[in-house]
């Protein structure tokens, strides 16, 4: 019995996915830049392409501004170099006009042939320091835009932030049907768990205690059910396997053996998100671990010494962190996005130790938004006009 019911409650497949480093986020040693790992184009495309060899079913690729390249430029300069692994774009909601935000998305989606999905942020933007409640309508407008976008055929939208009248859609309809690209989305805040109750696919979470993780898909269910929904449950979490549990405990000291806590510090506070309310909750699972940074057995918190979001650790043997995944499965949760220092190597470390023993699939595909031929859309196999 998962915790809350969950739209992919008739299979035991779970959409496994790697990260890509493109906001300066990939080290031997945490807190010592590497130029050999930095955000490079050729870089992520390799981490990319290692996680397709290896068989991941999607790749995260973040948005930052101050150490990042831009999001949907990698995803469209990574759609022809692929051909099986999903890419979960990070969009910042306001960066972009809605409607021609829809029309990227749409081109990219084609470019993909129905491989996009997309990660709504709700972040300022490079010199904003914008209201929490005005970040959270605009990206409700913007993902309500994108909805009729993709869904009807015209946009007709009165918002506080956006209005439009009458502007045909045929430009922005996307290869995947039956609603479009699948929406994933975190946040903590009640404007958060508002938006992503009523209009999101999958709720990301960042790792906490399994009783945290089982009080937010239960909050954010309970938004869901008012608009008779239900939600897919994601986890993004940072990883270190070993053959033993003695070698992956001794290798996550091992990369944070060189940190400098006061550059740790300087890194999480660069961040655009490093004073939300997610981040505070990693702050608090490093205040409750153990001497060892453990906040539960094989949950290391080391991480976010020197990492702003995500700032946790499976560690452990294949079996071990097997058992972990299979628990936190029976949960609900359905979509894990993993990552690992170096993350080429850690790629490789996860893909041969543990992805064979799981059972994967696309969740797109799985919610049949990917159709069987190319669609009748202008950037299809539509009528031209």
């Amino acid at each position: 019995m998962t915790v809350v019911p969950v739209t992919s409650a008739d299979t035991n497949a779970a959409e496994v996915s790697w990260f890509s480093a493109l906001c300066s986020d990939d080290y031997q040693f945490l807190g010592v830049p590497d130029g050999n790992l930095r955000s490079s184009w050729a870089h992520c495309r390799d981490v990319l392409l290692e996680a397709e060899n290896q068989g991941f079913r999607n790749i995260l690729c973040p948005s930052s501004y101050q150490v990042g390249q831009d999001t949907l430029s990698f995803v469209a300069g990574g759609a022809p170099l692929t051909k099986n692994i999903n890419m979960l774009a990070a969009v910042r909601c306001g960066e972009m006009q809605p409607i021609m935000l829809a029309r990227t998305i749409a081109t990219l989606d084609h470019m993909l042939e129905g491989r996009l999905t997309i990660n709504i942020i709700s972040s300022d933007f490079p010199g904003e320091k914008a209201e929490s409640n005005f970040r959270y309508q605009r990206s409700r407008e913007v993902v309500e835009i994108l909805r009729q976008a993709w869904t009807q055929d015209e946009i007709n939208y009165q918002g506080d932030v956006y209005t439009f009248e009458n502007v045909p859609t045929g430009p922005a309809k996307p290869f995947q049907q039956n609603g479009g690209p699948l929406m994933y989305f975190g946040g903590y805040s009640p404007p958060a768990l508002e938006l992503c109750g009523q209009h999101c696919d999958v709720y990301l979470m960042w790792p906490e205690p399994k009783e945290q993780l089982a009080q937010r898909m239960t909050d954010v269910n309970a938004v869901a059910e008012k608009y008779g929904r239900t939600l897919d449950y994601g986890l993004r979490v940072h990883m270190i396997v070993r053959d033993t549990e003695a070698e992956a405990k001794e290798y996550a000291e091992y990369i944070v053996s060189k940190l400098d806590d006061e550059y740790g510090q300087i890194i999480r506070e660069r961040a655009h998100d490093s004073s939300s309310l997610g981040v505070s909750h990693q702050a608090r699972a490093r205040e409750l671990a153990d001497q060892f940074g453990y906040v539960e057995p094989h949950l290391w918190t080391g991480i976010g010494r020197a990492r702003s979001g995500c700032g946790a650790a499976l560690v452990g043997s294949t079996d071990q962190v097997l058992s972990e995944i299979e628990e936190y499965k029976k949960m609900g949760i359905r979509a894990f996005i993993f990552s690992g220092y170096p993350h080429i190597d850690e790629c490789k470390s996860f893909g041969q130790r543990v992805l064979p023993e799981l059972e994967t699939c696309s969740l797109p595909h799985l919610y049949g938004r990917v159709p069987a031929t190319t669609p009748a859309t202008p950037l299809g196999s539509g009528d031209r006009t």
